[in-house]
């Protein structure tokens, strides 16, 4: 590299915290400027035209806010900062940073990491009723899992509801093994997984047996009216128009309810509509209420996840007659 431009680091732990697992950060950083750009020490070197060393100089200047204090930036860190930076949008990426949704019980920071996420969290601190579709690995389930068990905890709610249809048994889990917990808990691992991160184990079986937090099928939410309750319904894409419906009604006086799905992979017959599609044909513009979309762009588990999606999307827009 002939006369390089140097970015200079605070410290060695803050240029780590950038380059990411394997360097994987810098090699992004390189492949979406054209440029080069190398670890040396503590400082990162940058070569190439003008315009990529400024470009990436930006892109790396704009991921400061985590990188300074050492935060570990993600794949999706820098994608988000490409395309604020793409669509003039860097004021928007730091308040992005600076929102923090939760700190899970390890201490870990959780905050929004694409625009699509931001809005989707803002829709769920301000409406009661949030619709939000997308594909796998967007947060749909997670972060409402994480800002209700916050909610929980600093008692805003007296009660959180997690539901999912359980559409491979019908509904009918008679057929399993165990217990009515145990015959839900393979539906309901994701949601399982999310309570993990915000609760020591021993506390989360606690608040399980006293009846705060409450894991049931959908079936189970019949003739129930739930007040002072944050709801989540997950994998809505697998409900009828009927159980949509059903489950919509049950909300009560000092409520919230979030409704998750990805429409892509529905496991109804063929000839049943999803009862997630319906809904927001239905629910559209009726106040209170508010609809999500996330695309492949907010994907923020592992790249590959990303152009996995992407691909599918391709494939599905070329068979779709329209």
């Amino acid at each position: 590299m002939e006369n390089p431009t140097s970015v200079p680091m605070p410290s060695l732990d803050s240029t780590l915290a950038l380059a990411g697992d394997q360097e994987a950060n810098l090699k992004l950083l390189a492949q979406q400027t054209g440029a080069q750009v190398i670890m040396r020490g503590q400082d990162i070197l940058l070569g190439g035209t003008p315009k990529q060393v400024e470009r990436c100089r930006r892109l790396i200047q704009a991921l400061e806010p985590l990188w300074g204090p050492a935060q570990a930036v993600s794949t999706a860190d820098v994608m988000t900062a490409i395309q604020a930076l793409n669509t003039q949008r860097i004021d928007d990426l730091q308040g992005l940073h600076k929102d923090v949704v939760a700190k899970t019980r390890r201490g870990d920071t959780v905050r929004a990491k694409t625009f699509g996420q931001r809005k989707y969290i803002k829709a769920l601190r301000s409406h009661p009723l949030t619709f939000c579709a997308g594909p796998a690995g967007t947060g749909k389930t997670y972060l409402a899992a994480l800002i209700a068990v916050q909610a929980l905890l600093n008692n805003e709610y007296e009660r959180l509801i997690l539901t999912r249809p359980a559409v491979e048994a019908g509904e009918r889990l008679g057929f399993l093994p165990g217990d009515l917990q145990q015959k839900v808990n393979p539906y309901l691992r994701p949601l399982y997984d999310a309570l993990h991160e915000m609760l020591e184990p021993d506390k989360l079986v606690n608040l399980m047996e006293r009846g705060i937090i409450e894991v049931a099928p959908l079936a189970y939410m019949r003739g129930r009216t739930l007040n002072n309750a944050f709801v989540i319904m997950d994998e809505a894409q697998n409900t009828t128009p009927a159980q949509m419906k059903m489950v919509l009604t049950r909300l009560g006086f000092k409520s919230r309810m979030v409704v998750t799905g990805d429409l892509t992979q529905t496991d109804l017959a063929v000839n049943q509509q999803s009862g997630l599609a319906v809904s927001q044909r239905i629910l559209n513009g009726v106040e209170g209420v508010a609809f999500c979309q996330l695309s492949q762009a907010d994907v923020v588990r592992h790249p590959l996840v990303q152009r996995i999606v992407a691909a599918y999307e391709k494939y599905e827009a070329l068979r779709s007659p329209n």
